[in-house]
């Protein structure tokens, strides 16, 4: 497994805090959403990051490598781009699967919108394992992937996350970017112990650790990335720093931002949590009888139940990231199953069908709600004329559509769609209408506008309806 470089502390970068990270004092690094920044066209803001030294790393949350599908290559060609355009040292990706359907199953593709969890199964990890491989021989730099938050559990799962995060890593040398929230957010929504999930995880694979907020309703945790590190997290960190020098770790925050003197005093306490972790691990190392030694690190168990080899330091030994070879029979037959078993979850969760059999399904209704907020909050950002042309029916509407109307294309062409079936519902005329009804005409297509609305709304509608 190649070493990489120490990153040091450092915070997610958004453009609604741009500034205030560039003025934050003891930042060494930054990581911005990859799909979220143009090769030709780097914010200003990164740049003069970059030129201070400071590294930035691009996290992708697109690509979705624990889907059933193989890497789309124009995604993977993009994170490349990105990666090179930064002159970063590594790229990260989620151990997720974010569409399901298409040609393995004959089904419609659909769109999470959000990172669902893969199940910890062996025909997941050989399909993982495969797209992990072609990832890693397309990127000019290292991969690291990241353990995701879940408020679902898959029936019939073979392998604790540990186990399951061991076993990827043995295999293909991959790195692993660990959320510390996220360990915390599977505590409490599936019962599993954040302890005995580092007891088995190949610390020495860790690239970086993510810190992050959250918040609690009627008993789940929702993985928000809007409110304040709880100090169940920070637990957590601290158990994590007491085993290994993490090589870099990462405040994450996405929106409700706070004033910066807030986010300064989050990062002070991650700092501070990591280096008093390091001084007790180093006073528990201790002397025996004159002798210096240190704790044996915790053995990880695979699957199968074996306690993999270790070599002479008491760490084992990673496999360097495999040769990207041709899929064979068996691993198409379980990109086979596991096209199934996502798409039939996705569309439980977004078209409305029914449950899988073995899933909770009272979980997976607050799952369906979960991803419908996100859409409609999305959706909100990335075309804001939107509700501010609806004002308060824009959230109510929206949530009414997704019910019915599945993301098949993004979150661009989510919103266009929204538009396009608010009009073709017969909304009643008035001030509103005739502005959604401009907006969606200047985006609708390539045709020339005409002058007069009402023709080109009947041109557009007679072109929607002959496409379909």
């Amino acid at each position: 497994m190649q070493q990489l470089r120490r990153l040091g502390t450092g915070i997610g970068w958004r453009p609604e805090i741009a500034e205030a990270v560039e003025r934050m004092p003891g930042i060494d690094w930054v990581e911005a959403v990859a799909e979220n920044v143009c090769p030709g066209h780097v914010p200003e803001s990164l740049l003069r990051l970059r030129e201070r030294g400071v590294t930035v790393v691009p996290h992708g949350v697109s690509l979705g490598l624990g889907g059933a599908d193989r890497p789309d290559e124009s995604r993977l060609t993009a994170l490349a781009e990105r990666a090179e355009a930064l002159g970063s040292p590594l790229v990260t990706e989620h151990i997720a699967f974010v569409r399901a359907g298409g040609p393995l199953t004959a089904s419609p593709l659909l769109e999470a919108g959000h990172l669902l969890p893969v199940p910890r199964t062996r025909d997941a990890l050989d399909v993982l394992c495969a797209n992990v491989r072609a990832a890693q021989a397309a990127l000019p730099v290292p991969l690291a992937v990241e353990n995701i938050a879940a408020l679902i559990s898959w029936p019939g799962e073979e392998m604790t996350e540990g186990q399951f995060l061991y076993d990827l890593a043995d295999r293909t040398g991959v790195h692993l970017l660990i959320d510390v929230a996220n360990l915390h957010t599977n505590h409490v929504n599936r019962g599993e112990d954040p302890s005995k999930a580092l007891d088995e995880l190949p610390v020495e694979a860790i690239a970086y650790v993510h810190v992050a907020g959250g918040f609690e309703r009627d008993g789940v945790w929702h993985d928000s990335h809007a409110h304040p590190v709880p100090e169940p997290v920070i637990g957590i960190l601290a158990d994590l720093a007491s085993r290994v020098a993490p090589p870099g770790v990462l405040l994450e925050r996405d929106e409700n931002f706070p004033e910066p003197a807030e986010l300064e005093r989050e990062l002070a306490a991650i700092r501070r949590t990591v280096t008093r972790a390091r001084a007790r691990a180093t006073v528990g190392a201790g002397t025996r009888g004159g002798v210096a030694y240190a704790p044996t690190p915790p053995k990880a168990i695979t699957g199968d139940g074996v306690v993999p080899d270790t070599g002479s330091a008491g760490h084992p030994q990673h496999a360097a990231a495999a040769p990207v070879e041709a899929p064979t029979g068996a691993e198409d037959a379980a990109r086979q199953r596991l096209a199934l078993a996502q798409a039939a979850l996705l569309s439980a969760l977004v078209a409305g069908t029914p449950a899988p059999e073995g899933f909770d399904r009272v979980r997976l209704g607050v799952q369906a709600r979960a991803l419908a907020a996100k859409r409609a909050d999305v959706v909100a950002k990335v075309a804001p004329e939107l509700p501010e042309i609806l004002a308060e029916v824009y959230r109510p509407a929206f949530l009414a559509y997704a019910q019915g109307h599945p993301m098949s294309g993004g979150y661009r062409r989510d919103a266009l769609d929204f538009a396009e079936h608010l009009l073709l519902a017969g909304l009643p005329e008035s001030a509103e209408t005739r502005l959604l009804r401009e907006w969606w005409l200047e985006r609708s297509g390539p045709a020339p506008l005409s002058r007069r609305p009402g023709a080109r709304l009947a041109r557009a509608t007679r072109r929607v309806l002959l496409g379909r």
